[in-house]
């Protein structure tokens, strides 16, 4: 080949562009490009080099584009691909191959039909971490375990710019391009980038003015937006890619301060800046529409000073929207089966382990069992695991809440309707949840609230082991075991004729009581430490333990809401709490908001005298602590290990403000 015209932009076409120069496979080349990096490519060969198509440009024996309009000024036209295979085609001969290979900084491997390594170069080793001379031969597998080569190979598709992690941690993003050879794919190369050369040039360079001028032309052909800020937070500059990604225009960004972007979360780089220690894999929300993000930010320090630091921001909006899809279906999936069993109940007092026995032997039968006990003991855990501890494990379990449905809704989702069974029923008609359960079982929570007419028809069900449709004659037999649960006096019902007599005798075959948290308090540290854990995965805390005098406090109360109530004490308290706490000092119970009933009348003795005991010992230490450091009240707070917020509030609640 004699002459040629070369037109693209972008990473791919540079290197591309690079490679036929070291190859040399044309006398002269003629470059038609807007894109920085490849005019500086071709000013660095002097070759002469158009922003555009111009008039005066000579025609050529081959253009190299994928845009058929510029057939017209040559004899032949080369898609990238084929340019790529030409390559290939050329640097068969060794000698040629690792002139190229070697020759470019960026990575390069090639692999045969079976994805072993027949190329490798230099800069393909150092990002991967592995041994060039013990590479060659060897399946890409074997070496790369993630790579997506092999893929490529089956599909004979190419993958344009994707974003990869090897196994040591070095991020690229890499294009991959399938081989084909007289209509057959006889292998795949891969070309990539590490993402990280921005910073590593950073950190060579003396000046951040300087910095700023050589990095420009790198981040603006970068796919991933990309943020620099000086040593004082101050924007230096930010990438297209970033002001497509978060909304907001470059001079929102240059002269503000580095949270000017942040709809959520810590600015990343504030933090880089105070520990010199680069961060990866943090999560914000970014700009006025709070694209989720995840960002990674390393430090820019020249001669052992920080001048500033570099952020790599990748949109994470797509893998949510995909995540959320997944949990939306596993929610789903989550209503047909049983999710705890007996080893996730935390307690070991006697008032729960005869519990668990009980509903253990329960399980093993077909008998109703009736779940006894007031709100927030775990009765819905109860019913998921003696279901998994039945010979119906596997099988659906089924959740209804009686309380949360109207009568007649709830009659219909129950036993189902025929077509036409009421204005706005579906044609074909519907299954009802006992028919959905069958062989598993049916939870039927809060059932004393259920219409003595749903009730009647239940009595049915748990009779003559059938149910009747709405709308329909025809019995339907099911083969369920019914779990219920109420926290409501059920004797106390019937008398009042809200409950009937002959269904809670028939649920009444297998009564289990759940004890009270104020009943097992033993259990208070085990339930504590369970729950902490898994507040501190909602809330992004690391809370380990709480104070002794918090414990003292907890077994003091009633808790009329029990485990739940706890729960949400515990998540009240965390909210408010330092991101670096490790362990919970200070709680606001009901009754310190001056809250009263059936607790303070029923249990107005031992607890009270205990609470009142506490709060005159509580007292009596803030003022000693206070005398200590003179009244200094920021002195007090640290001493005492609470925030300065929750001396003010212990301070004026016993008048010692």
């Amino acid at each position: 080949m004699n002459s040629a015209i070369f037109v693209g932009s972008g990473n791919e076409s540079k290197q591309l562009l690079a490679v036929l120069l070291q190859l040399e496979l044309f006398t002269s080349i003629a470059v038609i490009s807007n894109d920085a990096p490849i005019q500086v490519l071709a000013k660095k060969h002097r070759l002469p080099c158009y922003p555009d198509a111009q008039e005066g440009i000579q025609p050529a024996d081959v253009a190299i584009s994928d845009d058929p309009r510029w057939d017209s000024f040559c004899v032949k036209r080369w898609t990238f691909q084929m340019a790529w295979e030409k390559v290939l085609e050329a640097i068969k001969d060794d000698l040629l191959m690792k002139k190229a290979i070697h020759a470019i900084q960026d990575g390069m491997i090639v692999v045969n039909r079976f994805a072993q390594v027949q190329f490798m170069n230099e800069a393909a080793a150092h990002m991967a971490g592995v041994e060039l001379a013990k590479a060659i031969g060897k399946p890409i597998q074997t070496l790369l375990p993630s790579s997506g080569l092999p893929r490529v190979i089956e599909t004979q598709q190419p993958e344009y710019n994707q974003l990869h992690e090897f196994d040591n941690g070095t991020v690229i993003v890499t294009t991959r391009v399938p081989l084909i050879f007289g209509g057959a794919c006889s292998g795949a190369i891969a070309v990539f980038k590490d993402v990280t050369e921005a910073t590593q040039l950073a950190e060579q360079v003396t000046d951040l003015r300087s910095i700023q001028t050589m990095l420009e032309a790198i981040i603006n052909s970068s796919n991933d937006a990309i943020s620099v800020v000086d040593e004082n937070g101050t924007g230096l500059m930010v990438n297209p890619a970033y002001t497509k990604l978060t909304g907001l225009d470059s001079d929102q960004i240059i002269g503000q301060p580095a949270t000017a972007d942040i709809s959520e979360g810590e600015s990343i780089h504030m933090q880089v800046l105070r520990t010199k220690k680069p961060v990866r894999g943090a999560r914000l929300k970014l700009g006025p529409h709070k694209k989720d993000v995840i960002v990674n930010v390393a430090p820019v320090v020249v001669d052992g000073e920080l001048k500033g630091s570099i952020g790599v921001i990748h949109d994470v909006s797509e893998l949510n929207r995909l995540s959320s899809q997944l949990q939306h279906a596993q929610k789903r999936l989550a209503t047909l089966e049983a999710t705890y069993s007996f080893s996730e109940i935390v307690g070991t007092s006697k008032e729960m382990a005869f519990a668990i026995e009980q509903a253990k032997r329960g399980a093993k039968t077909s008998f109703p069992i009736l779940l006894l006990g007031e709100t927030g003991t775990g009765k819905e855990l109860f019913a998921h695991a003696i279901h998994n501890e039945s010979e119906r494990k596997g099988q659906p379990f089924v959740r209804v809440n009686c309380a949360a449905l109207t009568e007649t809704l709830l009659e219909s989702e129950l036993f189902g309707y025929e077509q036409g069974a009421f204005s706005g029923a579906l044609k074909s008609g519907k299954k009802g949840l006992f028919e959905e359960a069958e062989h598993g079982s049916i939870f039927l929570d809060e059932i004393g609230e259920m219409s003595p007419n749903t009730q009647a028809k239940l009595l049915r069900v748990l009779q003559e082991q059938e149910i009747v449709r709405v709308g329909g004659t025809k019995p339907i037999p099911i083969h369920v075991r019914v779990i219920a649960a109420t926290n409501v006096d059920l004797e106390g019902a019937i008398r009042e004729r809200r409950f009937r007599e002959d269904l809670y005798y028939r649920l009444n075959k297998l009564p289990i009581r759940i004890p009270p948290l104020r009943e097992r308090l033993s259990d208070l540290p085990a339930l504590i430490d369970h729950l902490l854990r898994k507040l501190n995965l909602d809330y992004g805390h690391n809370i380990q333990s709480i104070s002794k005098l918090v414990l003292s406090r907890f077994e003091g109360y009633y808790w009329p809401g029990n485990v739940r109530e706890l729960e949400n004490v515990l998540a009240r308290s965390m909210i408010y709490m330092d991101l670096g706490a490790t362990e919970l000092t200070d709680v606001s119970l009901p009754q310190e908001f001056g809250q009263s009933g059936k607790r303070e009348e029923s249990d107005a003795t031992a607890p009270k005298q205990l609470q009142a005991f506490l709060a005159e010992k509580e007292k009596e230490h803030l003022r000693r602590t206070l005398a200590e450091v003179d009244g200094v009240k920021t002195e007090a707070a640290k001493l005492l290990g609470i925030s300065i917020r929750s001396l003010y509030y212990k301070l004026e609640k016993y008048n010692l403000a």
